[in-house]
């Protein structure tokens, strides 16, 4: 893989950043990022790794991340690790801002192609660094997430009192995620087949193996799988990753936008329908609920949802949707399958959850938390229909639930079959 030499980031400058909370709390550091301010929901992420996939993640919309772990910044960014689904929009950073205790200064990675903080500044994206993040993330866990304000100064000057009631006034003005449609605006314009698989960090010369563009060398896992089923993935803000699982199970992965009608999808004769994740509040999508609702009481589709698209499953089957107080962020959240009783470690990143107490007779809860006992996952008695909470196709995170991926394609098999 050749020599990596470590960068150190000299673009830092000491210009002074707040993060001003709804509740009046005020927490002073530097900035990293973009100047100006931006508002969102604050949310803490327990994850140690992976704060490119957080940032260009779609859920994230309208959120300002804190990152629990301490140092951030060790291995740079890179041309691959984006995780916006949306073709044309590859590379997008969502998160409104990000919040962290330490920039790390020196880079050291053979796949870093570019500081986080020279990263953030081309993006556009807001962010803040030297406060005290262990004392946001018990505020945010003792009263809830709640809306906050990244306030940068100008170069060369102070923070003033009239910048922190600025920022507090915009903090609380932000009408927070409930009642918020997002999906629709992470959503691609347009609709596109996605053909890309997995790959796997590799050693140069081994057959298949390509070199990427930052140096690495990769092989692609799914890509010369022939395709067995034809799925329509209903895009609300998909991830990357979860594309790329598709693709390895044999899928030819056809995605739409959130707001197509069902009509249309059913009108390309699928094997299967795939549901994505996304941002905002699941009841305020009410054309992807309609949609869902058509597709299970009129078809026997096999059909698969994640994150958001999960949440849609049940509201479409009857269920409600209820807001969290702090949500789930994070690649550490315990997981048990209620059948076998496994436990299972995930990756999670979502503010509503499905209230299992109004689930309908015929929608079986198949998984739980353990961290706060919310729903994880369920399935309908009647249809061939399921939906998990979590990230299966993690990125980051452990993928110790892929196997949902697995069962997706042999419910189409078995479909094909009868």
């Amino acid at each position: 893989m050749g020599i990596h030499q470590d960068t150190i980031d000299n673009s830092v400058n000491e210009v002074e950043a707040i993060l001003a909370l709804a509740d009046g709390s005020i927490f002073r550091g530097i900035s990293i990022g973009a100047a100006g301010s931006r508002v969102g929901e604050v949310v803490f992420n327990t994850s140690m790794t992976g704060y490119q996939e957080v940032l260009t993640d779609p859920s994230y919309a309208k959120q300002i991340v804190t990152l629990t772990y301490p140092h951030i910044g060790n291995t740079g960014t890179n041309t691959e690790d984006g995780e916006s689904g949306d073709i044309n929009r590859k590379h997008q950073v969502w998160a409104e801002g990000l919040i962290i205790r330490d920039i790390t200064m020196t880079t050291s990675n053979f796949r870093s192609s570019e500081s986080l903080v020279d990263y953030l500044k081309r993006h556009e994206t807001v962010a803040i660094a030297e406060i005290d993040t262990r004392k946001l993330t018990r505020i945010l866990r003792e009263k809830g997430s709640q809306n906050g304000c990244i306030f940068t100064a100008s170069n060369g000057e102070t923070i003033t009192d009239a910048d922190i009631e600025q920022a507090i006034k915009l903090a609380n003005e932000f009408s927070g995620l409930e009642g918020l449609d997002l999906a629709k605006e992470c959503s691609s314009k347009e609709g596109f087949v996605w053909t890309e698989g997995t790959w796997e960090l590799a050693d140069r010369g081994v057959h298949g193996v390509t070199e990427s563009e930052t140096g690495g060398y990769f092989k692609k896992l799914g890509e010369h799988i022939e395709p067995k089923f034809d799925v329509v993935a209903y895009d609300f803000g998909a991830k990357t990753n979860i594309l790329r699982m598709l693709v390895d199970r044999g899928c030819k992965v056809t995605v739409v936008p959130a707001q197509t009608p069902i009509a249309d999808v059913l009108a390309m004769n699928p094997d299967g329908i795939f549901l994505s994740n996304g941002p905002g509040d699941p009841a305020a999508c009410d054309y992807a609920i309609e949609n869902v609702r058509h597709l299970v009481e009129e078809t026997d589709i096999p059909t698969f949802g994640i994150c958001l698209g999960h949440q849609i499953i049940g509201l479409a089957s009857g269920a409600k949707t209820m807001k969290m107080k702090t949500g789930h962020h994070g690649a550490n959240h315990p997981v048990q399958d209620l059948k076998t009783k496994v436990v299972m470690i995930t990756s999670q990143n979502h503010g509503f959850a499905l209230d299992e107490d109004s689930l309908p007779a015929h929608i079986k809860s198949t998984h739980r938390s353990l961290f706060d006992g919310t729903n994880q996952g369920i399935e309908l008695t009647n249809k061939p229909v399921f939906s998990f909470q979590g990230h299966p196709e993690a990125s980051p995170g452990p993928n110790e639930s892929s196997a949902l991926f697995d069962k997706f394609a042999e419910m189409m098999q078995q479909a094909k079959q009868a």
